[in-house]
């Protein structure tokens, strides 16, 4: 998220119809809009790893797993946000037609350098008032690291980290996958980054 340099409050509406239209993304929060700035190769290599790994977890279920492209509206906390994966059992989502979803169940940011104290804090306390939300998940771009954020009855958001050689386990979706496999074809990082 780059800094607005608005200073006068736009409604949500207007932020839809201006978004239609847009060339850019941007993302809303409590009446600012901020531009999205393009993302590098590993961040789009591991997105789109994740994208084909848990399109086939749920290959034969209605859940849809969806990219950057796709709005996640926070009513509570009046934002709209375009996580990198996110994924929707809700069938009030998977039989809308609205350009943006409101129950998503996992939401996952990949880490860049320049957003990632605001994906740490400001925007997953933002994501948190979601009720539907059961796993937050934050990934390391530049190194094998994956932090899973998943909601517990009696313990609340608890943080477990995966590194290099670890099977990762995603439980709000009840999904396992090597480490490598998040991480494949990612310069410098991946196996088989050849």
């Amino acid at each position: 998220m780059t800094v607005s340099n608005n200073q006068f409050y736009i409604s949500p509406k207007d932020y839809l119809e201006g978004e239609l239209v847009s060339p850019i993304k941007h993302e809303y929060r409590r009446g600012h809009v901020y531009a999205m700035v393009g993302a590098k190769k590993p961040h789009i290599v591991i997105a789109s790893n994740l994208i084909i790994l848990l399109g086939n977890h749920f290959n034969d279920s209605p859940c849809l797993v969806l990219t950057s492209d796709i709005k996640v509206r926070l009513e509570e906390a009046n934002c709209y946000y375009y996580p990198d994966v996110v994924v929707t059992c809700d069938e009030r989502d998977t039989n809308s037609t609205e350009d943006f979803i409101l129950y998503p169940s996992l939401i996952i940011e990949v880490l860049s350098p320049s957003t990632a104290a605001f994906d740490r804090g400001e925007k997953f306390a933002d994501y948190q008032t979601l009720s539907s939300l059961r796993e937050y998940v934050l990934i390391n771009q530049s190194q094998m690291s994956v932090e899973c954020f998943c909601l517990s009855e009696s313990e609340g958001w608890v943080s477990k980290t995966y590194e290099t050689g670890d099977k990762v386990y995603f439980d709000s979706i009840d999904f396992r996958c090597d480490i490598a496999a998040i991480y494949r074809k990612v310069p410098g990082v991946g196996k088989g980054d050849a």
